[in-house]
């Protein structure tokens, strides 16, 4: 069998180095401006770790944001700790870069999208498309903005 360079590896690889540095960021230096994150996770991941409940609650994935209120924010090599709010109860997760599915920043426009080992076998082209795709598919998976700015020059005829 020839080896052959697995680009989708090293390009996962890389993204989530990338994860890891703006998370390092924000926490030696605070969220600046608008930014926030949308980070998906797989819950059944092997070194994910978050409340029983929570887990109960969300058995295969779970979507966390970062914005207004998180603490004790620790980043390594393998994944990053952060302590939540919810309902009012902090609560700390543990979530390793190989969980994550998703990971965006509504603010400024910018996702990034993790395929699994079994859609890459599935169709190896899928990603490219998703790549191209993304910045699209990235306020399906966000909340839509509360408010829209339309020109009303594209009603008058």
């Amino acid at each position: 069998m020839a080896r052959e360079i697995d680009y989708g590896k090293l390009m996962h690889s890389a993204m989530r180095g990338l994860i890891q540095e703006v998370l390092s960021d924000v926490r030696d230096h605070g969220l600046p401006g608008n930014h926030h994150f949308f980070i998906t996770f797989d819950t059944t991941h092997p070194e994910a770790r978050l409340a029983p409940w929570l887990r109960e609650r969300y058995p295969t994935e779970m979507t966390v944001v970062m914005q207004h209120w998180f603490d004790n924010l620790e980043v390594n090599d393998d994944g990053f700790g952060v302590t939540l709010n919810f309902g009012d109860e902090p609560e700390s997760l543990y979530i390793p870069y190989d969980a994550i599915q998703t990971f965006v920043d509504p603010s400024v426009e910018f996702g990034l999208r993790f395929e699994s080992h079994e859609d890459d076998e599935d169709d190896d082209s899928a990603e490219d498309d998703d790549q191209a795709d993304f910045a699209e598919d990235v306020e399906d998976e966000t909340e839509k903005k509360d408010a829209e700015v339309v020109s009303l020059d594209s009603f008058r005829k």
